[in-house]
């Protein structure tokens, strides 16, 4: 079985934390994605939510501002300081998702803020948030789609345009499909969904910087359509816990 190499994760991450940068979709972007998790989830206000996976905090900020009990956690000590100086009334905690610093049956919500891909088997945190939800309890996760062009081009080790620049060894757009099969292994009912009109600020590859507009109306305009949902830019999974 291939695991995360979490060392290397967390000083790729620990790195964006010292440079304070690390919140590549614009505002707008950001709120949306929140969001749509929010509103697939059906969580209400006042649950309490943890936001795996949190980076920076923004994320967390945001289902806070909607009236959740709202606590983040990642891996990085880095980025949990950092966020915990830019929003010190949040509850910020340096965790593994894979081994969940919290009582069986204890959370309403969990949100894997874009961390499903960065685990070659992600078994391991399916059974852990499947452990700490409440009976009736839901997660919402948020990732690349493989089935989309420009992720696959750009983001999978199988293209030929493949780039690795702003990405660690572990991350590998998902497949729908494989993750709903583990997460409804470990006891979940599954459903998938799509999302795409999202802007970045940058991406990491200066080489390409001057197609990001392109892409970014692209995305917007191409995969509303019904047919082409499938092969929008993210998925979004949820799992109730019944």
């Amino acid at each position: 079985m291939v695991t995360q190499d979490k060392q290397r994760e967390i000083a790729f991450f620990d790195s964006y934390a010292e440079s304070q940068e690390y919140n590549v979709f614009t505002d707008k972007s950001n709120l949306k994605i929140v969001n749509s998790c929010l509103e697939f989830s059906g969580l209400q206000p006042g649950m309490r939510v943890v936001d795996c996976g949190c980076g920076s905090g923004i994320f967390t900020k945001l289902v806070d501002n909607q009236g959740f009990l709202a606590s983040g956690l990642d891996l990085s000590q880095g980025l949990i300081e950092l966020a915990g100086r830019t929003y010190p009334e949040i509850e910020f905690i340096v965790g593994d998702v894979e081994n969940l610093p919290f009582d069986s049956e204890s959370l309403d919500g969990v949100l894997l803020s874009g961390i499903i891909h960065h685990l070659p088997d992600p078994s391991k945190c399916a059974s852990e948030v499947f452990r700490v939800l409440k009976p009736n309890g839901v997660f919402v996760a948020f990732d690349p789609n493989r089935l989309n062009p420009f992720m696959w081009l750009y983001r999978d080790r199988t293209s030929p345009f493949y780039s690795s620049e702003g990405v660690t060894e572990n991350e590998r757009p998902i497949i729908a499909s494989e993750i709903a099969q583990v997460f409804t292994q470990a006891g979940f009912k599954v459903t998938s969904s799509y999302l795409s009109g999202l802007h970045y600020r940058y991406i990491a590859s200066s080489s390409l910087r001057w197609a990001l507009p392109i892409y970014n109306f692209l995305d917007n305009a191409v995969f509303r359509l019904p047919f082409l949902k499938p092969y929008s830019a993210f998925v979004l999974t949820r799992g109730m816990k019944e």
